[in-house]
């Protein structure tokens, strides 16, 4: 059974880091794109980070230059390293894998997704 499950959420003052890991579990994602999505209270989930198979990244706009994704495939783990946090990125952080090796920005492009954890950035 594939299970994805993220860690690292938790409280964090504006200005802050916070650094998310996700455990692939149940078969290898070496050859897969990984992506970290986010859902805020009322708010539609949206595309955060993605990483190719390769290594290869991509970014939300609202994160570029502040969060970084990387993975280990040894460990099959993913992670983001989340700086200079602010109030607009709390959320439910859920990282997915995707179907193919090439980074996607589309949660349809996306096969198993983890639980999600919190984020909360005060103010």
């Amino acid at each position: 059974q594939v299970q994805l499950v993220e860690s690292g959420g938790g409280l964090v003052q504006a200005g802050g880091s916070l650094r998310l890991s996700c455990v692939a579990s149940g078969r290898s994602f070496g050859g897969n794109a990984m992506g970290w999505f986010r859902q805020a209270p009322g708010k539609e989930r949206e595309f955060v980070a993605s990483i190719s198979w390769l290594g290869g990244t991509y970014y939300a706009d609202s994160v570029k230059g502040r969060f970084t994704i990387s993975r280990d495939n040894a460990k099959n783990t993913v992670y983001l390293q989340m700086n200079s946090l602010s109030p607009e990125d709390t959320a439910v952080y859920y990282c997915a894998a995707a179907g193919g090796g090439y980074l996607s920005w589309q949660a349809s492009d996306y096969n198993y997704w983890g639980q999600g954890t919190q984020v909360t950035v005060s103010s």
